[in-house]
Parts: C-alpha cells; sequence; structure tokens
C-alpha cells in the first residue's frame, strides 16, 4: 500500500535539496527522512537517493520514481478536497513569504482575515527583503517586489509598488532643497541595500528620463530603519509609498519633485508549480483581488 507520508517526505527532500532542510520543513528529525526514505528504498527495491557527506542525488530509478509520486500525491490532495465533510472549508498549513515593508502594511492585515476566515488553516509566512529560494525554503508562494529574474517559477502581476523622494524638513534647511535629479545626485542620499541598482535612482518627467547616480555613506537593508534615518535628518531617501506618506502628511518629511514621476515596481505573485493545493490557490487569489485594489496599476 502506498505511504503517502513517505512519498511527501521523499519529494520534499529532493525539492529542498537535502535532509535536513526536509526536516525543517516538515518538522521532523533528519533522521526521520532518511528512514522514510530508506523504507520506500526496500519497499520498492530500488536506491532512489545517492548521498555522500557534501550533496545528494537522484539515482535513474529516483527520478522516475519522482514523477509518479508527485502524480499520486496531487491525487490525493485533490481526493481530500472533494471528499471533505464541509464542502468549501480549507484546512493544512500554507508557507508563504514576502517583503518586510508589504508585509507589514499589507500582507499581514490580508492573511489575518484569511486566517480568521479559515480557522483550519495554519498561515506561516516569513516576511524578508531577500528573495529566499522557495523549493529549497519549502514555500508555496512568494508574494515579490520588481522584474524577476529568468526562472522556471510561475508568475503574476497583481500589483504595482511606487516610491517617493522624501527628506525631513531640518536636512533641507540644513543643505537645500534639490530642484532636479542633477542636485538630488549631488546631495547626501540613503541607500536601500535590497534596491539594484542602489544607487541608480530614475525619474521621468514629460516623457524624459533622467537617472540620478546618488551617493551615501548610510546603506541599509531594512525600509524602517532606512525611514528612522530619514526623520533623524540623515538625508535623501527613495522609498515606498506607504511607508512614508503618513510621515509627509504630518509634515515629518517633506515629497522632493514632486512634478517628476518616480520609480514604479510590479508586485508579482511567484510559486514554483502550476498545480497547487485549493487552500494556496484560494489565499492567493485573495492576495491578488486586495492587492489590485490596494496598489492599482
Amino acid at each position: 500500500m502506498v505511504d503517502l507520508e513517505s512519498l511527501e517526505t521523499f519529494a520534499t527532500a529532493v525539492r529542498t535539496g537535502s535532509f535536513a532542510a526536509a526536516a525543517r520543513v516538515l518538522g521532523l528529525t533528519p533522521a526521520m527522512v532518511g528512514r522514510r526514505i530508506q523504507a520506500l528504498e526496500t519497499s520498492y527495491g530500488a536506491r532512489l537517493i545517492e548521498r555522500t557527506t557534501r550533496a545528494q542525488r537522484l539515482t535513474e530509478s529516483g527520478e522516475a520514481f519522482l514523477t509518479r509520486a508527485e502524480a499520486v500525491l496531487d491525487a490525493a490532495r485533490d481526493l481530500e478536497d472533494s471528499m471533505r465533510s464541509s464542502p468549501g472549508l480549507l484546512e493544512g498549513r500554507i508557507r508563504m513569504t514576502g517583503p518586510a515593508t508589504l508585509g507589514v502594511f499589507s500582507l499581514a492585515a490580508i492573511c489575518a482575515r484569511f486566517q480568521a476566515a479559515n480557522p483550519a488553516v495554519t498561515l506561516e509566512m516569513m516576511l524578508t527583503d531577500q528573495r529566499v529560494d522557495l523549493i529549497s525554503g519549502g514555500y508555496d508562494f512568494a508574494v515579490r517586489i520588481g522584474e524577476l529574474q529568468n526562472s522556471t517559477m510561475i508568475a503574476r502581476q497583481v500589483g504595482t509598488y511606487r516610491l517617493l523622494l522624501v527628506a525631513s524638513p531640518a536636512f533641507l534647511d540644513q543643505h537645500g532643497v534639490p530642484t532636479t535629479p542633477r542636485e538630488v545626485a549631488a546631495s547626501r542620499c540613503l541607500l536601500n541595500l535590497n534596491m539594484s541598482p542602489r544607487n541608480r535612482w530614475p525619474f521621468l518627467k514629460d516623457g524624459r528620463r533622467e537617472v540620478a547616480e546618488v551617493q551615501g555613506g548610510l546603506q541599509i537593508d531594512n525600509g524602517e530603519a532606512l525611514r528612522a534615518a530619514l526623520i533623524a535628518d540623515a538625508g535623501i531617501g527613495y522609498m515606498p509609498t506607504e511607508l512614508v506618506e503618513a510621515d509627509v502628511a504630518a509634515g515629518r518629511l517633506v515629497r522632493l519633485l514632486p512634478d517628476w514621476q518616480t520609480l514604479t515596481l510590479p508586485i508579482q505573485l511567484v510559486h514554483p508549480s502550476r498545480r497547487v493545493t485549493r487552500r494556496v490557490a484560494v489565499l492567493m487569489e485573495t492576495i491578488a483581488e486586495e492587492l489590485k485594489r490596494s496598489h492599482p496599476n
């Protein structure tokens, strides 16, 4: 008889690249992962994974077995969804990741409402501005900002992320108010380590595009920390609108170059497979609908 837990363990070990990583995703010990895979190999009479102290690789039998194992797991998930005693009930675990600022200002509230409406779902959300590997991390999907690099991932745009150029009144009183991108480039700027490239800030006006080649001694990888530094009069920042718009309204920060259009970036939903569980599909659609309203194109 097919052991679905062992099949899931095997598939996870392949996706994540190691027994240890699979153990973290599944909440098991590495030894238990090894025992389950060994049991599969014994049951089916074939070596599935070759392991060394540094790496692992699928055998030829393992590659064929993985294809069939994933088909069985997909069929089992479809059966589970279709045979629930409460039609429409979502349950199980979802693991997702997203950028910190968007997570704090939008995703956390969206996910909280989703989980409250689906209490049988356990939702794990890691917020980081680093682009983590979805497969090795065991994530079902990610929300990402910016153009995606060449990838086999499935992606769709669900909104637009806008940035503003801002500085504190005290900084501007001391250093003057820049009125062109060229003057911004000559000013003291705060750089976001997660922007690529971090030192080229684009502006558009009347169909004319200019890029300020900025410099700054303070470079930070976190939007909230950059905001705190801006309010502390440290320089000029190119910041997410939702992070600083309340400060602009309250006078803690001043918007600069208002006649110039600043950078916009696509917000994208990314997942590693075209086949996802119903709970993941419903959550992704919920996020897509809400982000399209709050971050329209």
